[in-house]
C-alpha cells in the first residue's frame, strides 16, 4: 500500500488541476449553448465549444512557456480553427467562392449580418465568425488570468462576459435560458470550491507554521470567507428584488438598433418598369428551368387562381407591393439576411400546397430583387435576405450577369369551389392593403361604388372589377408609365382618341386594386413574370396583376387584362358618371286641348279704338322687353364672372389662392379655343399657354386641345416675346402647392395673381373686337368651375 500512495497522491492532483481548465471550458462553451438556440442546427454550438477547448488546451500546455509568448501561439491557433470553421460553414451552406474570398466577406460583415439576420440563423462564414474568434480570445484570456496567476474569480470574467452577450444577441427570440444560467452558476462553483494548489507531500500547509502564526492565518482566512458571504449576500438582497421585477420582462433585441439590408429606389417601386419593358419585349433577363409535380394530386381542388390559363403559365414573382399613398404604390418591405432554409410560413387552411423547384440564371435583370416563385422556402447559391410578410427575397449585394441560384418554393393554390362564398379579412391586421390614400377622383369611386352594389359578396365583387377592365380597356406596349391618381383617372375615363382608356399591366393592375379597396376589398399589386417555365424569360414576359386576400384561401391572383382579340366596348356603355349637380327640372308643357275655340271677330264688328294695343306698339314692348332681359342677363354673367376671379385670386388661404390663379389662365385658354387635358403636367400646360399667346399675336385662329389628334398644330416656332406673363413661373407655384401644402406664402399668392391677370389681359387684347365683348360674360368658365374644382 506504501507504493501505491505516490500513484492515488499524484491522481488526484491531476484531477484537481483539471477541474478549473474544465470549468473555464465548460463556462466558454455555455455561451455557444446559449446562442446556438437562434441557430439553424446545431453547427455554431459545436464550433464554439472547440474554440473554447482549444484556446483553455492551448494555455495548459504552454503554461510553462513564457506568458509573452502564450498569446501569439494561442492566435495562431485561433487562426487555424476559424479558417477550419470557416471553410465547414461555407460547404455546409453550399456558398461560392474561395476561402479567402469567404474570409474577407465574413470580416467585413460579419456583425451586421448577424445582428441582421432572420432567425433561425443559419451557419453561414459571416455568422459565425464573431462567435468563434469571440469564445476563444474569452477562453485564452480566462485561463490565463486564473491558470497563471491564480486568480479564479478574476479569470472568470470573460466567460461571463461572453455569456451575457450571448443572451443580448439572443434577446427575446428563444425560450428564456434557465437551464444554461443554473449550469453556467453549478459549473463556476465547481471551479471555485476545488483547490488548485497542495502543500508539498499533500498535508496541511500551515503545518510548519508556529501555533501563533497558524492560528493568525486561521483568523484572517476565516475572516475573509466571512467578508465575502455578507458581500454576496448584501448584494443578493440589493439586486435580487431588481432583478426579480425583470424575470417576466421581455428582453431587448439589439436587431432593432441595426438598420436592415435596404433595396433601391428601382425595387422600391418596380412597377414602373413594366412600361420600360414592354418597350423592348426581346431583351432577355432570366434562363429559367423549372421542375414541378407532372400533375396535381388526387385529392387536390380544381384550379382556383382566376387567372390561370389553359397553359399553366408559371409566374415568377419579383416584388410585392402593398402600400399605396395616392402617388406610388411601394414595396415597403423589411428584409433579413437569411440562410438557405427559410422560415416556413402557415400555408391557409383551404388551400393545397404544390412544391416547384426552379433553377435561375440572370441576364440583363438588375436591382437587387431575386425572382422566384411564391412562396421560396429553400435558396441556394446566392446570398439572401428574405421579407415573410410579402414572402419576396433580395441579393444585398445586387444582382449580376451570370449568377446562378436554385429556389425551392410551396406554390399555394385556393380551394375554388370555397371562392364565391369567401369572406375577406377586416381590423388592424390587414388596415395596410385596405388603407386608401386621400384624393380618389369622383368618378373612380362612384365606378367602384356602382360595381359594388351590383354585386354583393367579396369574390364577386372582385370578378366584377376584373370583368370590367378586361371589357372596356386596351393593352398598348408604348403607353407612358404612371399609376398615381390622374394617371389611373384618366385610364379608367379618359378619351380614347386622347390616349385614355388604353394602358399596360401597370394601369390594369393598379387600377384594380384601388377599385378593390375602394369597394372594401384587401389587395395588393405584384410585379413578376408570366413564363413556360423552361428556358429565357424576356423583358414581354413581364408584367403586373392584383391580389385579393380571403379567409382560409390566403392571397388570390386576378387577371384584369383583355383576352386577346377583344375588342373593348366603351366605357360609356356600362358606365355614366352621375353629374353633380343634376339639372333643374322642367315644367311639362300642356298638352290639353281646349275644350271650345272662340268665335273669330270681324273687323266690322269691332269698334275702333276699343279693340286693344295695335300691333306696332306689341312688337315695340316686345322688343324692348326682349332687350332688358337680355341685358340683365349678361350683366348678371359678368358680375358672376367678375365674383368668380375674385373668390378665385382673393379669398383663401395661399395655396387656394395660387391654384385659383392657374385656373383663371386654363379658362382662358378654353376660351381662346385651346383648351388642355387633364392629364398635362403644369410645365406642359405653361408651355402651350406661351405658344397660344404668340400664335394669337400672330393672328393664328387654328382651334383643338393639346393632345387632341384632331387639333391643329401651330406651325414655325413662334414664341411670346419677353413681355409674356411668367405662366412657367406660376406653374413652379402650382406645383409647390401640390408637393409642399401649406408651404405657399401670401407673397407667392400675390405673385400668382398678378401673373395670371396679366396673362389673361394680354390674351384677351390679342383677340378680335367681337370676342373681346363676349370674354368677360362666357359662361364656360363657371360652368367648368361648378363642373370641375381642378
Amino acid at each position: 500500500m506504501g507504493r501505491g500512495t505516490p500513484v492515488v497522491t499524484g491522481a488526484v492532483r491531476v484531477l484537481r488541476a483539471a477541474v478549473l481548465p474544465l470549468a473555464l471550458i465548460g463556462l466558454t462553451a455555455l455561451a455557444g449553448v446559449v446562442l446556438g438556440r437562434v441557430y439553424a442546427g446545431g453547427l455554431l454550438t459545436w464550433l464554439v465549444v472547440g474554440a473554447a477547448a482549444g484556446s483553455v488546451l492551448v494555455s495548459v500546455a504552454a503554461r510553462r512557456v513564457p506568458s509573452w509568448l502564450v498569446a501569439p501561439v494561442s492566435v495562431a491557433a485561433m487562426a487555424g480553427w476559424t479558417l477550419w470553421s470557416l471553410r465547414l460553414a461555407a460547404t455546409r451552406a453550399e456558398l461560392p467562392g474561395g476561402l479567402l474570398e469567404v474570409t474577407a466577406d465574413a470580416a467585413r460583415n460579419g456583425i451586421p449580418r448577424l445582428l441582421t439576420a432572420m432567425i433561425p440563423v443559419e451557419p453561414t462564414p459571416d455568422t459565425v465568425l464573431v462567435p468563434v474568434v469571440a469564445a476563444w480570445l474569452a477562453g485564452l484570456t480566462g485561463a490565463e488570468v486564473a491558470l497563471r496567476t491564480g486568480r479564479v474569480l478574476l479569470g472568470y470574467l470573460p466567460a461571463a462576459g461572453l455569456y451575457a452577450a450571448a443572451l443580448y444577441v439572443v434577446g427575446p427570440n428563444a425560450e428564456p435560458a434557465l437551464g444554461s444560467t443554473l449550469a453556467f452558476v453549478a459549473v463556476a462553483a465547481l471551479g471555485l470550491a476545488t483547490p488548485t494548489r497542495t502543500a508539498p507531500g499533500g498535508g496541511d500547509p500551515t503545518a510548519e507554521l508556529t501555533p501563533r502564526v497558524r492560528a493568525a492565518v486561521r483568523l484572517r482566512l476565516a475572516t475573509s470567507a466571512a467578508l465575502g458571504v455578507a458581500l454576496v449576500v448584501g448584494l443578493v438582497a440589493l439586486l435580487g428584488p431588481v432583478v426579480a421585477q425583470h424575470v417576466d420582462g421581455r428582453p431587448v433585441d439589439p436587431r432593432r438598433y441595426v438598420e436592415p439590408p435596404q433595396v433601391q429606389t428601382l425595387d422600391e417601386n418596380p412597377l414602373i418598369r413594366i412600361s420600360g419593358w414592354a418597350l423592348h419585349p426581346e431583351q432577355k433577363l432570366l434562363d429559367v428551368s423549372t421542375q414541378r409535380p407532372a400533375a396535381p394530386p388526387a385529392d387536390a381542388p380544381p384550379e382556383a387562381d382566376p387567372a390561370a390559363d389553359a397553359t399553366r403559365s408559371v409566374r415568377i414573382r419579383l416584388a410585392v407591393l402593398s402600400d399605396y399613398d395616392g402617388v406610388t404604390w411601394r414595396v415597403g418591405a423589411t428584409y433579413r439576411n437569411a440562410g438557405r432554409i427559410l422560415p416556413a410560413a402557415t400555408a391557409a387552411r383551404d388551400s393545397t400546397v404544390q412544391t416547384v423547384r426552379q433553377q435561375i440564371s440572370v441576364a440583363e435583370l438588375s436591382g437587387r430583387l431575386l425572382p422566384a416563385v411564391a412562396t421560396p422556402r429553400e435558396v441556394s447559391g446566392a446570398r439572401v435576405a428574405y421579407d415573410p410578410a410579402s414572402g419576396t427575397l433580395i441579393r444585398p449585394e445586387g444582382l449580376t450577369p451570370g449568377l446562378r441560384y436554385t429556389v425551392t418554393s410551396a406554390e399555394e393554390r385556393p380551394d375554388s369551389n370555397l371562392l364565391a362564398s369567401a369572406n375577406v379579412p377586416a381590423g388592424d391586421e390587414v388596415a395596410r392593403v385596405l388603407r386608401v390614400a386621400d384624393g380618389v377622383p369622383d368618378p373612380m369611386r362612384r365606378l367602384a361604388t356602382q360595381l359594388a352594389e351590383e354585386n354583393g359578396a367579396p369574390f364577386a365583387r372582385a370578378s366584377a372589377i376584373e370583368q370590367f377592365l378586361a371589357e372596356h380597356y386596351r393593352v398598348v406596349a408604348d403607353a407612358p408609365s404612371g399609376h398615381a391618381y390622374p394617371n389611373l383617372g384618366f385610364f379608367l375615363f379618359g378619351p380614347r382618341n386622347g390616349g385614355g382608356q388604353e394602358g399596360t399591366s401597370e394601369q390594369f393592375a393598379a387600377a384594380f386594386a384601388v377599385l378593390g379597396r375602394l369597394s372594401g376589398l384587401p389587395t395588393r399589386v405584384v410585379v413578376g413574370f408570366r413564363t413556360s417555365g423552361q428556358g429565357p424569360v424576356l423583358a414581354g414576359d413581364a408584367y403586373a396583376w392584383p391580389e385579393v386576400l380571403f379567409d382560409g384561401l390566403g392571397w388570390v391572383s386576378f387577371d384584369p387584362l383583355p383576352r386577346p382579340d377583344n375588342e373593348p366596348r366603351p366605357v360609356e356603355e356600362d358606365f355614366r358618371p352621375t353629374p353633380e349637380d343634376p339639372p333643374p327640372s322642367e315644367a311639362p308643357a300642356p298638352t290639353a286641348e281646349p275644350s271650345a275655340s272662340p268665335e273669330p271677330a270681324t273687323a266690322a264688328d269691332a269698334p275702333p279704338g276699343n279693340d286693344g294695343v295695335s300691333t306696332p306698339v306689341l312688337v315695340a314692348g316686345g322688343s324692348a322687353s326682349l332687350l332688358l332681359v337680355v341685358g340683365a342677363l349678361l350683366l348678371t354673367l359678368l358680375a358672376m364672372r367678375r365674383s368668380l376671379t375674385r373668390s378665385r385670386l382673393v379669398r383663401g388661404d395661399p395655396g387656394q389662392r395660387i391654384a385659383g390663379a392657374w385656373r383663371e389662365v386654363t379658362d382662358a385658354l378654353r376660351l381662346a379655343g385651346r383648351p388642355v387635358g387633364d392629364d398635362l403636367a403644369a410645365t406642359e400646360i405653361a408651355g402651350h399657354a406661351r405658344q397660344t399667346l404668340a400664335d394669337a399675336r400672330l393672328g393664328r385662329t387654328g382651334r383643338g386641345a393639346v393632345g387632341d389628334p384632331g387639333a391643329v398644330a401651330p406651325s414655325g416656332t413662334a414664341q411670346a416675346d419677353a413681355s409674356s406673363p411668367a405662366v412657367d413661373e406660376l406653374a413652379a407655384l402650382l406645383n409647390q402647392v401640390g408637393f409642399a401644402p401649406g408651404a405657399a406664402t401670401p407673397d407667392q399668392a400675390a405673385r400668382a395673381a398678378e401673373v395670371a391677370t396679366a396673362y389673361v389681359t394680354t390674351l384677351r387684347s390679342a383677340r378680335p373686337w367681337w370676342r373681346r365683348l363676349l370674354w368677360s360674360m362666357h359662361p364656360t368658365p363657371r360652368h367648368h368651375a361648378r363642373r370641375s374644382p381642378r
